[in-house]
């Protein structure tokens, strides 16, 4: 098993589609087919369903996207140890938006040490023990000591699978629902962004049947919607692509946001640069698209949905 192998694996798993995975590796699709192909007849089982719309992970490659991913991440962190350079080092924090990274790249120029994944709780201890230099991080959190420009800010709607009960309704109202699981994630990772979407659908009157602690990933949490039952996720319309299975709807009334910032620490002779790669990043945050509403919705919910979307 070759580190490149896994680094393909993970580009196919995030995309979902074989075309997007080679343009984000830099190889051909056929070629990268090869390589996935290579890679799960050596572990003797299918990692991905190939069907018309694109590649689904199986079970089998959902449970090597950990271990996939540690390898790739334990990789990085050698070749930074070997690496004699004052180049910035900048983390992303998983299920940010995924032109974020070429952004950083672009906009910083070189050098870049590293563009890595680290969630919001762990960069707040790097930017402050001096190992990291900046950061997209999700908001709220506490910034004391550090400054900060948002780079994105916008709703949250509820994902489901397309055969899911709520996925043709044009808007939602929290209390719509009622009876399903909520995907979500470890509140270590995020606490105050945990605590203030929590607060938001506690104060609309609507609680989770259950919580099942997931991967803020896109490919991961995709897939776990896509295995059925009454399970749904609350993200961007950015997460739901053509193919996917999904349906992103938007809320009626009082939804909660998610929010972005570039981080970094208040004594870098860099601020100047950072507010600038700040910039560029808030242009490469994908539109946030209303879905089309489904035909045949009943005319009397969309007129009290729309009623409430526009009340004070």
């Amino acid at each position: 098993m070759e580190l490149r192998q896994l680094r393909y694996f993970l580009a196919v798993a995030e995309e979902r589609n074989l075309t997007r995975a080679a343009d984000l590796v830099g190889i051909r699709p056929t070629s990268l087919s090869q390589q996935i192909i290579a890679l799960e007849r050596e572990l003797g089982a299918a990692l991905f369903v190939r069907t018309a719309a694109g590649m689904s992970v199986t079970p089998a490659g959902l449970r090597l996207v950990p271990h996939a991913q540690a390898a790739v991440d334990a990789t990085r962190r050698a070749q930074r140890a070997v690496r004699e350079s004052h180049a910035p080092r900048v983390a992303v924090t998983p299920g940010a938006p995924p032109q974020f990274a070429a952004a950083i790249w672009q906009a910083a120029g070189d050098p870049v040490a590293e563009i890595t994944d680290m969630q919001t709780a762990e960069q707040l201890s790097a930017l402050r023990a001096g190992t990291l230099d900046a950061g997209v991080l999700l908001l709220p959190a506490d910034l004391a000591g550090l400054e900060h420009a948002i780079v994105a800010d916008v709703e949250l709607g509820v994902v489901v699978a397309d055969g899911h009960r709520l996925a043709q309704q044009q808007a939602l109202r929290w209390t719509d629902l009622e009876g399903s699981a909520l995907l979500w994630f470890a509140r270590s990772a995020a606490p105050g962004y945990h605590d203030a979407v929590r607060e938001s659908w506690t104060r609309a009157g609507w609680q989770p049947a259950a919580i099942r602690e997931s991967s803020p990933r896109r490919a991961l949490f995709t897939a776990e919607l896509g295995f059925g039952g009454d399970v749904l996720a609350l993200r961007p319309a950015w997460d739901v692509r053509p193919g996917d299975g999904l349906s992103w709807i938007p809320f009626a009334a009082e939804a909660a946001r998610i929010r972005y910032a570039l981080v970094w620490n208040t004594a870098d002779s860099a601020a100047a640069r950072y507010r600038e790669i700040a910039a560029d990043l808030a242009c490469a945050v994908p539109p946030q698209a209303h879905p089309v509403p489904p035909r045949g919705q009943d005319a009397r919910r969309s007129a009290e949905l729309e009623s409430d979307r526009v009340a004070p």
